[in-house]
């Protein structure tokens, strides 16, 4: 098929991979602009520009695909096969949408109708989920409505952070991906429960902020939806503090106001939390530091015996 390929992030990556070992042809790529990264803010490259331009594919960055008719004009001149889409992170027109012979298809972190939306894994993580999965579905105007040409459910597995979900998801969904193409003409449109839909919208910074009111295990939900990023933070004499890694801590009932700093255990910084649970911290970055244990951080700081996380 001739393709053209919608994607930014690391997570469209498995997917792009695959269509090329599959022998398809890739006209063209196109994903976000270069954006500033880095502690330097220097502006660079993404993964999927980065990808495409080591194997000779043409790449394509609109500022907003949905004002810029150069883009449409693009999809015109090459008259693809299909469209796919991987974690793009802008709204195609319907004018884009519509183009290809075999329409658009969509990649998607969830098991539609759940999770539409912009944050699918972290969505999962965060209401305690056993299972998740991928969604391969038909594009239309309206956000991840489409009908669905396949779905495969995928196991979260204990412990596992939002990062680590999202990577084994992209994979699974550049496996099925491959299956769904190579039975495109013969798939069914199956429409999507509307009714059943629920909704996980963009993550902002502010929402990672731990809240230690609530349970050990809702703290420990927080921790891994929000982990790598935008990150799970408290602050620690008004400095910011990531949590990266911990768990709820076992044993008896914790006993002091939520936020409290329990004194260290050998595997980690006990905090007080709701319901006189206790979360330990096994990892964390300070501001403007490295990743440490929670033991290192210890080590070098001073901690008072009425220290608490706000």
């Amino acid at each position: 098929m001739r393709i053209v390929f919608f994607g930014s992030p690391d997570a469209a990556l498995p997917s792009l991979q695959r269509l090329l070992e599959d022998g398809h042809s890739l006209e063209l790529v196109v994903t976000q602009p270069d954006r500033p990264s880095g502690r330097g803010r220097a502006v660079a490259a993404g993964p999927v520009k980065r990808f495409a331009f080591e194997r000779g594919i043409a790449v394509h960055q609109p500022e907003k695909i949905r004002t810029d008719p150069r883009s449409l004009e693009l999809l015109r001149s090459i008259q693809p096969d299909i469209a796919v889409v991987v974690a793009f992170g802008q709204i195609l027109p319907k004018a884009v949408i519509d183009l290809p012979r075999w329409h658009t298809v969509n990649v998607h972190f969830s098991l539609l109708p759940k999770y539409r939306g912009a944050s699918p894994v972290a969505a999962a993580l965060l209401r305690g989920e056993c299972r998740t999965g991928i969604t391969i579905f038909e594009l239309d105007e309206k956000m991840d409505e489409g009908p669905i040409l396949a779905r495969r459910e995928v196991d979260i597995l204990p412990r596992e952070n939002a990062g680590g979900l999202e990577a084994r998801l992209s994979r699974a969904g550049a496996e099925l991906l491959s299956e769904t193409l190579a039975a495109r003409p013969s798939l069914p449109l199956i429409p999507q429960d509307h009714a059943a839909a629920t909704y996980a919208p963009k993550l902002k910074k502010e929402d990672g902020r731990l809240i230690w009111s609530e349970s050990a295990s809702a703290v420990d939900l927080r921790v891994r939806a929000f982990t790598p990023a935008p990150s799970a933070f408290a602050f620690l004499a008004g400095r910011r503090l990531q949590v990266t890694q911990g768990r709820p801590a076992e044993g008896p009932a914790a006993s002091g106001s939520p936020g409290r700093i329990l004194p260290a255990a050998p595997d980690g910084l006990p905090v007080c939390c709701g319901g006189e649970t206790a979360y330990l911290i096994e990892r964390l970055k300070p501001e403007n530091k490295k990743e440490m244990s929670a033991l290192e951080f210890v080590r070098g700081v001073r901690l008072s015996g009425d220290a608490v996380l706000e």
